[in-house]
């Protein structure tokens, strides 16, 4: 399945492992935006980085995402997600093509 959001604009490609997933989102838009995409791999939830329900692992891409804020890093330890790679997908900006799954 692939979906594309917007036009005219300069798009990236994000994957999900393990569905198979693809879609598309502009230039610095953050990975939540794809939320109404309604996709089996993506799940999100509050959508302002509090319940950590969008925790993903960046399978290939990792330098194409917002870098992580001090907020988010410390989210992610509370919740055990402390190992390198693991993202807020809510708080990710996109900046270039990455490969997902959710964690």
């Amino acid at each position: 399945m692939e979906t594309w959001c917007g036009k005219d604009q300069m798009n990236h490609k994000v994957n999900i492992s393990t569905t198979g997933e693809t879609f598309s989102l502009p230039h610095n838009a953050h990975l939540s935006d794809a939320a109404e995409l309604q996709l089996a791999g993506l799940v999100f939830g509050c959508r302002a980085g509090m319940c950590g329900i969008c925790v993903i692992e960046v399978i290939d891409g990792m330098q194409n995402l917002s870098r992580p804020d001090d907020a988010e890093t410390w989210f992610l330890t509370t919740l055990g997600h402390d190992q390198a790679g693991k993202r807020l997908a809510c708080q990710c900006r996109l900046q270039g093509d990455v490969t997902i799954r959710q964690a």
